[in-house]
């Protein structure tokens, strides 16, 4: 069988942490800032664990990890 081939933009958005579980990047916190408050903001530098649903999804598309 041949080697499969990791999803190369999943792998700049996701780590998998060593307990397997998948991190994550917040969205909308690149720009347009001035009108977010600063709790919003401090919020969104943060990463955050994937949700159940959706890891399936991400682990096909990072087969080696």
């Amino acid at each position: 069988m041949p080697k499969l081939k990791t999803h190369r933009g999943a792998k700049k958005r996701f780590k998998v942490t060593a307990t397997g579980k998948i991190k994550r990047q917040h969205a909308f916190g690149s720009h347009l800032l001035t009108k977010k408050s600063a709790k919003r903001k401090r919020k969104l530098k943060q990463s955050t664990i994937l949700v159940k649903e959706e890891v399936k999804r991400i682990k096909e598309l990072l087969p080696y990890s």
